[in-house]
């Protein structure tokens, strides 16, 4: 009765952390939290409990939906948007109009419009030359106190804030502002888009009090004088919202993206990619309160929109139908979640190759889902239950085999080149997450099915057949996280210690019945690491 309440109360504790998790994906992903799962874990004994969950094995492992390719925008992702300039506003909206009258403005022109124009496809040392000339003819053409040099000021301190240089961003932010206020006045709409842009620069940096000052700065001047339902308002109440949000005040940060969303809705942009990541974030809010119904009604209308606009033979559409199917599961609608799932699957094989690692991800998540359909089976048709669980392995080992040749052609590339992209580093950590994920789901369903056949007393091999699923999760570990650039991201680490808990939990409590599988596994070693490694992704300790 002890270890049933004990994992009764993990379970409460995992589905409470990845309630709050469902959005922490990039392009659509769950990630993150790891303090919190560790936590839980922690909890009492660490190595005691997992052999034990019983019933709510099963239920553990189905909800413990954190995959690593993300599909959904996080609070990071809208971050990084912000950073990298993705409403491409700053460098639009503040410039005066004045006719071009001599050689200099003329040049102005010719470099403004040619620094856009590199700075939009990405060419960014390039742009800073031209920003940097036009910021000199503007200065020579119209005088020092100009919009123009403001608008210039603000073009470079945009390009700055994208690269993170952020100490020569500012200065020139707060000059185009100065030079705003002191030449059109303090109401006028230049004003409005520069401090909002000053807002963005603050957002990124998480300095909430000096970006939420600017951004309520903006949204007067912007209301007085575009009005309440321009989507140029609507776009600063957004980002103030955010502000709010990440400042814990959650009730004014929906209300103010709610408004925002209904601008657009108002003004026919409810295809509008603005519009979508929107909803998206406000997703996220309902999620932290675990409001799932709020959150799967926004989903559905993603999905709808990304059905009509792009169709299943898009990735975009996918990715939002696996983001719906996972808050689905999690609200115990395990039956369209399934579904949909599956035609996920079924449209990722037709894009892509058979062993890309989104298809790989996609079968662990069915695995999952599986294995929570197993646990619903126990008491009702404990043989379907075990039907249920061997399907889920087959999709298990289907992601280990996937994600070991993805990880399998990265070394190999790596081995021929001496630099490596950030993609292909990010690609090696997700690939290898979901590996060690489904090495570690692996081990569960095994001691599921150990339960299950209790009665017929051949449940002794299920216990070898965990030990050896950790124990390859571990292996794998070694051998793909020798690049430091893969093994030393915190969630790659939050895995990896997921399974030596497990693994000690399993030696800790089947000692007798052990074989040689675990020779030359010591106890004390592992308990060292795990020591170590919660150390390492503790929250005190800055995240990678």
């Amino acid at each position: 009765m002890f270890f049933r309440q004990a994992a009764f109360s993990f379970f409460r504790s995992r589905f409470g952390f990845q309630l709050s998790q469902l959005s922490q994906k990039k392009k659509l992903c769950y990630g993150g939290g790891f303090e919190d799962y560790n936590r839980s874990f922690n909890h009492g004994d660490p190595h005691r409990l997992w052999p034990f969950l019983s019933a709510n094995a099963a239920i553990v492992l189905g909800i413990n939906t954190s995959p690593i390719l993300a599909k959904e925008v996080s609070t990071e992702e809208n971050l990084k948007n912000v950073a990298e300039g993705a409403d491409i506003i700053g460098l639009q909206k503040i410039e005066d109009g004045s006719v071009v009258s001599n050689i200099h403005t003329s040049k102005w022109r010719v470099f403004t419009d040619h620094a856009r124009d590199l700075f939009l496809q990405g060419k960014l040392k390039e742009a800073e030359g031209f920003f940097l000339s036009a910021l000199q003819e503007a200065k020579e053409g119209f005088g020092e106190r100009d919009p123009h040099v403001a608008s210039a000021c603000n073009n470079l301190a945009e390009l700055y804030r994208v690269i993170k240089a952020f100490d020569k961003a500012e200065p020139l932010y707060l000059e185009a502002i100065n030079i705003l206020e002191e030449t059109v006045g303090r109401d006028d709409i230049r004003v409005g888009s520069a401090l909002h842009n000053l807002g963005q620069f603050y957002l990124v940096q998480r300095k909430l009090e000096e970006a939420r000052n600017f951004y309520e700065r903006a949204l007067k001047i912007k209301g007085r004088v575009l009005g309440l339902s321009h989507t140029d308002y609507a776009d600063t109440m957004y980002h103030l919202g955010m502000v709010l949000y990440l400042q814990g005040k959650e009730k004014d940060a929906e209300a103010l993206i709610l408004d925002s969303i209904r601008i657009l809705e108002e003004r026919g942009q409810e295809e509008s990619i603005l519009y979508l990541r929107r909803l998206r974030y406000l997703a996220q809010i309902y999620l932290k309160t675990n409001r799932l119904r709020e959150v799967e009604n926004i989903q559905r209308k993603i999905l709808h929109t990304m059905e009509l606009t792009k169709g299943w033979s898009s990735l975009e559409t996918i990715n939002a139908a696996e983001g719906l199917a996972l808050t689905l599961q999690a609200a115990g609608n395990l039956k369209e979640a399934q579904e949909l799932l599956e035609r996920c699957l079924d449209a990722r094989k037709t894009l892509l190759p058979d062993d890309h690692i989104q298809i790989g991800e996609n079968m662990l998540h069915i695995a999952r889902l599986g294995m929570l359909k197993a646990n619903r089976l126990r008491k009702t048709d404990t043989s379907e239950a075990i039907a249920e669980l061997d399907r889920a392995k087959d999709r298990l080992n289907d992601s280990i085999r996937i994600a070991q040749i993805f990880l399998d052609k990265l070394m190999k590339q790596r081995g021929k080149r001496q630099s490596e992209s950030e993609g292909a580093k990010k690609n090696g950590r997700e690939a290898l997450v979901i590996l060690l994920q489904s090495f570690d789901a692996l081990g569960f369903l095994e001691i599921t099915k150990k339960e299950l056949r209790e009665l017929t007393q051949d449940g002794h091999s299920s216990v070898v057949e965990a030990e050896n699923a950790l124990l390859r999760c571990i292996s794998a570990y070694k051998r793909f996280g020798t690049e430091r650039s893969i093994s030393d991201a915190r969630e790659v680490k939050a895995e990896y210690l997921s399974c030596l808990k497990h693994l000690a939990s399993l030696i800790s409590d089947n000692a007798t019945d052990r074989t040689q599988q675990s020779r030359g596994i010591n106890l004390q070693d592992i308990n060292e690491e795990i020591k170590r490694l919660e150390a390492e992704v503790s929250p005190r300790r800055k995240r990678n």
